[in-house]
């Protein structure tokens, strides 16, 4: 029974280690080249996923390589801006294997494992790298660091990546090497001190300057605010004026109209002045105690309307003379001539 069992674990394990030789996997995120004797042909790039057959080693042997993006940071480069000042860039970069075939003919010779592809595929990326970086030079300062959010550090990343991936040098190199730049980006710049003064000082420059510009803008809607409202004034005085100079003018006219009313019937014009008197006098509610013989009173004697006729109206302190020469002074007055032309219609 013993027997059987080891015979039977035997084969298992046997099974197991042809197994391991003649076969191998893929992921749906890789691909696998595998090689003839160590020749790798145009068919031996394999990117279906799943399980898959080969020929024992050493005949065939597989390297498998994960086609995901991947993320490369950079050690910190100096660089010099348009304006001669010095700062220190980091950047990264986004790649991944576009042709596994090229891939492995161009780095099999780091290694036999798919780590040392990686290490040696990354060393040309950061000398490509550390190349367009050198872009740079192209932007001055304040194109890059600017306090309006309008840094040209997008265009530096844009210029760098065009450079990696160009028709240039570099370029034809990454492309020849089965490599694809996906992106490229600067994560950190640092400034040295003299760099970081100058930076501050241009920036409160620029803060200033608007500052200024927001001032002006200020006083002059002020003055424009002022400058309104004066006119404004002047015009509401002109027409107050106007409508008040109106108003007196109307006024003189009727003034004319009632005396000239009153000139005609002098005695008349004399009670009534001192009807009015006596009205304004005594709605105070008040004691008098006074002779008739001053003007104004005489219309309490006991005997004013002794020896009247009938229609004539009794004689006062105010006499006709004296309203005589109210009225014709009244009359004297000049009109505007602005109302002349309504001088005869009463409103």
């Amino acid at each position: 029974m013993k027997v059987q069992l080891m015979i039977v674990v035997a084969a298992v394990v046997l099974i197991a280690l042809v197994s391991r030789m003649v076969t191998y996997s893929l992921r749906f995120t890789e691909v696998a080249v595998v090689t003839t004797f160590g020749e790798a042909g145009e068919n031996s790039t394999i990117t279906s996923p799943g399980l898959h057959f080969k020929a024992p080693y050493p005949i065939q042997s597989v390297t498998k390589y994960d086609t995901r993006v991947r993320f490369m940071q950079t050690r910190s480069e100096t660089q010099q801006t348009a304006d001669d000042r010095q700062i220190v860039v980091e950047a990264f970069v986004t790649w991944r294997v576009r042709d596994p075939l090229a891939f492995f003919q161009r780095f099999s010779n780091a290694g036999e494992r798919e780590a040392d592809h990686y290490r040696r595929a990354e060393e040309i990326l950061r000398s490509a790298l550390r190349s367009g970086l050198s872009e740079t030079s192209r932007y001055r300062m304040d194109e890059l660091f600017t306090s309006e959010g309008r840094s040209k550090l997008p265009e530096l990343e844009a210029r760098v990546l065009a450079t990696m991936t160009g028709t240039g040098t570099g370029g034809q190199s990454l492309a020849s090497a089965g490599i694809l730049v996906e992106a490229v980006g600067v994560n950190r710049v640092v400034l040295p001190e003299e760099t970081t003064t100058a930076v501050f000082d241009r920036m409160a420059a620029d803060r200033d300057r608007l500052v200024k510009e927001i001032e002006a803008q200020g006083f002059s809607s002020a003055e424009a605010i002022r400058s309104s409202a004066r006119a404004q004034a002047e015009t509401i005085r002109a027409f107050a004026s106007a409508r008040a100079e109106e108003i007196r003018t109307q006024g003189d006219i009727e003034g004319a109209r009632f005396l000239g009313m009153m000139s005609a019937n002098p005695e008349l014009a004399t009670f009534l002045r001192n009807m009015e008197f006596m009205a304004t006098v005594m709605s105070r509610r008040i004691t008098l105690v006074f002779p008739t013989t001053m003007p104004g009173f005489d219309v309490f004697r006991p005997d004013l309307f002794n020896g009247l006729k009938r229609g004539e109206i009794p004689t006062s302190g105010f006499s006709p003379e004296w309203l005589r020469t109210q009225v014709e002074d009244r009359a004297s007055e000049p009109v505007s001539s602005a109302d002349d032309a309504s001088a005869g219609e009463p409103r």
